[in-house]
Parts: C-alpha cells; structure tokens; sequence
C-alpha cells in the first residue's frame, strides 16, 4: 500500500484481499493477467457442482465481487484500479460457465478472456467508461466473458 491508500482511512483488509484475487492484483506488470490465474482453480473446483450449484456459487461470487471491487476503488480512490482483479475471476468464470475441466478448455478460456477484456467491446466498453463503481468493475468484466465464452465454445465444436 502507498502512502496516499493509507491516507484515505482504515485499512479495509479482507476486502483488500478478496478484491485482489489473494495478492495477485498486486503483481507489478500484467495485474488483470495475474489476477485471471485465479479462474483456473476456481474453475476446477466449480466443474465438479452441477449447472444449478455452479450458478448459485458464480452468483455468490458476483455479489461478493461487486462490493469488493466497490470498497476496494473507494479506498485506492479509483474506481477501477489496477490491483481490483477480483471481477478478472468473476468474467473468466462466465467463460468456462458449465463446461467440464479440462486443461485444453481452461487454457484456451483464459486467452479468449484476456484477448476480450482488453479489447472492450461493447456493452464492456460502455461499463468501463460510464460505471466506475463496483458493479461497472464487474460487468465490463462479465461481458468480456460472454464474449470468450462463444469463442471458447466454437473452438472446442471445431477442434476437439
């Protein structure tokens, strides 16, 4: 933490940590990069719930993202700072929404994610730039990752 994210107040730690996938926004270079990292084992261990368990569980997760995402940017003072990546696992999640694990759908799932995070096409670009609060944080994320998710699911018709 800087100097100027302990000016603004006490220390919000457990949001802190969530909102940065467990340290992993806090990597130098890359944050969204590192932070998706997170996906695949959470992927892993969400393949093994049916779709309605899995839902239920990516819900829980949404709204846990959404005021992690919010109280973390109020306290770095941007609303979508860099080490939130928290919202990188919640939109990899709708990537590989239901599929069962395997290393060629976790893989393939992560580069079509981050190929459509950063690109930002709409609705994404439209969160980004005119939600900066938790929930835009998110969604952008969540857009990005029905976007990779149809790129996913065509890849693994075509190829596998």
């Amino acid at each position: 933490m800087t100097e100027a994210d302990h000016a603004r107040g006490t220390e919000p730690r457990l949001a802190l940590l969530l909102a940065t996938n467990g340290g992993l926004g806090l990597a130098p270079v890359a944050s969204g990069t590192f932070g998706t990292l997170a996906g695949i084992p959470a992927f892993w261990l969400l393949s093994h719930l049916g779709g309605f368990l899995y839902t239920l569980a990516w819900l829980l997760l949404l709204v846990i993202a959404v005021r992690v995402s919010d109280r973390a940017g109020r306290y770095y003072g941007v609303a979508d700072d860099g080490r939130i990546v928290i919202d990188e696992l919640l939109g990899y999640l709708v990537t590989v929404a239901l599929l069962p694990f395997s290393w060629t759908a976790a893989i393939l799932g992560f580069l079509f994610f981050r190929l459509f995070d950063i690109a930002k096409l709409p609705p994404a670009s439209w969160f980004d730039r005119e939600m900066k609060n938790g929930l835009g944080v998110v969604l952008d994320d969540v857009a990005a990752g029905i976007y990779a998710a149809l790129a996913l699911r065509f890849c693994l018709a075509i190829f596998t």
